[in-house]
């Protein structure tokens, strides 16, 4: 199987698909989260917003967005514009840097 960065052409990936076991997959996905070996990713604004210790709207002010532009880059159905992405990495990374700048 290429890895993630290698795209499948039309005739690999109807390969793939017919050698798959949905169910055995299903299975053992329902599996593993029984047994606790699943793995939480948080999108960069919900890290960047928990390192910071703020609330939803109050970090959506600090940034100068909408609760529900947060909410939708948080959900992952929106991706947040260049400025934006460049201040929650500023927030994920040093999160007191930017709340410093809050305070004044």
């Amino acid at each position: 199987m290429p890895s993630k960065a290698d795209p499948l052409n039309d005739a690999e990936l109807a390969a793939y698909e017919a050698q798959r076991d949905l169910a055995a997959e299903l299975l053992r996905s329902v599996r593993e989260m029984k047994a606790g070996k699943t793995e939480v990713v948080l999108s960069l604004a919900v890290e960047a917003r928990l390192r910071t210790g703020l609330s939803q709207s109050q970090f959506a002010a600090l940034l100068g967005v909408s609760v529900r532009t947060l909410q939708g880059w948080e959900q992952g159905r929106k991706q947040p514009s260049g400025a934006a992405r460049t201040l929650l990495t500023i927030a994920r990374t040093n999160p007191k840097a930017l709340l410093a700048v809050a305070d004044k």
